[in-house]
């Protein structure tokens, strides 16, 4: 295994120290709400292709990290259900789109990402196994209102993974939050998608501004590489090319 990935625009973690004693794999979101037909997504009348094209992508990265025994961690965002974790706000600004439904409103998987529902769990192809942790978070941040951070420092882990959706929200407000806490953050970015394309490249693009302002941006190919995962050995035949998100 490398002690380093290449990316850009500096090869990462910067300081050589990509190890199972330092580093963690993030998949955030990667729910039926926001991934699957009938879900949360879908009633704020976004298309859940791009979400869909990278499960293949990150079922490889859970399977080299697995295999290497990485610390993992899942994230999932909703709320309770009686909605006590749930600004005006955030329920007024979940119904203003053109189904008039959001957050708490009944779907074909239940009440929309509210903990407990079959929505608001992990997609099938992405599910945790025995052991690894998921983070339940009321807001984008994995690190607002949860103990990802706790955890995080109690195992002297320093170094983050990060994948999922969306690339623009949630994944986003993640990596800025750890970028700001100390954690040296690379993104995955066939490994992340947005509703739409634009809004993908915008936040790839500023994670690597400064020199890196925000940490570093690499691709599923590179990971496996450093970790000695060869294109032939893949899992499930994740295509070599970055996928951008549609618009």
């Amino acid at each position: 295994m490398d002690s380093n990935i290449e990316a850009s625009p500096y090869k990462w973690p910067h300081d050589s120290s990509f190890n199972t004693k330092t580093t963690a794999l993030v998949v955030i979101d990667m729910q039926k709400d926001f991934c699957s037909p009938g879900g949360y997504m879908e009633y704020q009348q976004y298309d859940i292709t791009p979400a869909r094209k990278i499960i293949p992508r990150i079922q490889d990265l859970l399977t080299a990290f697995r295999s290497h025994g990485f610390p993992i961690y899942h994230t999932r965002e909703g709320h309770r259900p009686d909605l006590s974790t749930l600004s005006s706000r955030e329920l007024h600004r979940s119904r203003n789109n053109a189904s008039g439904l959001g957050i708490g409103d009944k779907g074909p998987m239940g009440r929309l990402l509210i903990r407990g529902e079959k929505g608001h769990d992990i997609v099938d192809e992405l599910y945790p196994f025995d052991g690894e942790n998921v983070i339940d978070k009321p807001g984008r941040s994995a690190f607002q209102h949860t103990e990802l951070r706790l955890m995080l420092s109690i195992k002297g882990i320093r170094n983050l993974v990060i994948c999922g959706v969306t690339t623009d929200v949630c994944v986003h407000s993640t990596l800025r939050e750890a970028n700001d806490n100390g954690f040296d953050c690379v993104l995955v970015e066939d490994c992340a998608a947005a509703s739409t394309g634009p809004l993908h490249e915008f936040a790839v693009e500023s994670i690597k501004e400064e020199g890196g302002i925000f940490g570093a941006v690499t691709t599923s190919d590179k990971i496996l590489a450093a970790l000695g995962v060869g294109p032939d050995e893949k899992v499930n035949g994740a295509p070599k090319e970055v996928v951008k998100s549609e618009v």
